[in-house]
């Protein structure tokens, strides 16, 4: 997402491409080899610059698993608000584009980037089918879709959907508060998200969760972090020194611990940064110091 720099119409750039190179060459280092896109990133110069880098790194493709979304007009609404299209021929055209883009024949997975009040479930199945036809698609998923909506595109697809990418972090945690939060007078709207989690497990769907790391907000971006964030970063250090490890890491372990499948989405094309999520899969978090770090971000006892 932050590849291809600003959201306007600058062209790709050559610093562009290198910093690009740089984040991907420590992703593969860290032994990251999944890298998700959308063809609204800085306005399709995310795409632009990973397909340079495919370009200028022959096999490189073939090692890597290449993952697009669409559905989004960004700005195309009144008063500069972004509308949503998953109409057949929208996302076929699209797809077409972000193809052309990153300079590939398929991509391994493609998902509907939002929810639109005027989709057809079948239509989307038969997209689907299509693209898949075509041999532009491999296998698809969607995005940030509640349970009803997902089952109303599953009852119409040919074969299993793969994911959803939804967000989900120690610091945004509603798929997992609305869990325990049973027969209780809620203090929260989950807007779709119950039983979501569940759902998703039950057809062996990978929760693509986004910001994982909650934008840097505990791990030292000030531009996020919050007034009260100072017990929940002592009590995530302590966890860290404890396993021996980075706070990024342990982060990411956190979201691992959740049974199914979870696939964590790493925002940052800083090398650094991606070089210390390396220990996130080799980290068993106890239950307790799980439940730990979930309560004291939560603010409050769990029921």
């Amino acid at each position: 997402m932050g590849f291809g720099g600003s959201w306007d119409d600058t062209p790709v750039t050559t610093h562009d491409i290198a910093i690009a190179e740089k984040a991907i060459e420590a992703a593969l280092e860290t032994g990251i080899t999944y890298f998700d896109h959308a063809d609204i990133y800085s306005l399709g110069k995310a795409e632009i610059v990973f397909g340079e880098v495919l370009k200028n790194h022959k096999g490189l493709r073939e090692k890597i698993t290449l993952q697009s979304k669409a559905g989004i007009c960004l700005r195309q609404g009144i008063n500069g608000s972004s509308i949503y299209n998953n109409s057949k021929n929208y996302l076929i055209q699209q797809v077409n584009l972000i193809l052309e883009r990153l300079q590939t024949d398929y991509l391994d997975v493609f998902m509907v980037h939002r929810p639109d009040p005027l989709m057809d479930p079948a239509e989307i199945a038969d997209t689907f089918r299509t693209l898949k036809k075509e041999g532009k698609v491999k296998n698809f998923g969607l995005s940030n879709m509640s349970l009803h909506q997902i089952a109303a595109i599953q009852e119409h697809c040919d074969e299993p959907l793969v994911g959803n990418q939804i967000e989900l972090s120690l610091a945004h945690s509603l798929l997992i508060d609305a869990g325990v939060e049973v027969n209780r007078n809620m203090k929260e709207n989950y807007t779709g998200v119950e039983g979501l989690l569940e759902h998703m497990r039950r057809h062996k769907m990978a929760v693509q969760a986004y910001s994982p790391l909650a934008g840097g907000r505990f791990t030292g971006n000030k531009n996020v972090s919050r007034k009260n964030d100072s017990e929940i970063v002592s009590l995530l250090n302590q966890t860290a020194e404890k396993y021996n490890t980075t706070a990024a890491s342990i982060l990411l372990a956190w979201l691992f611990k959740i049974p199914g499948t979870i696939q964590p989405i790493i925002g940052t094309t800083n090398p650094y940064r991606i070089r210390a999520c390396k220990d996130a899969v080799t980290v068993e978090l106890s239950r307790e110091d799980w439940y730990n770090l979930w309560i004291v971000t939560r603010g409050e006892s769990i029921p």
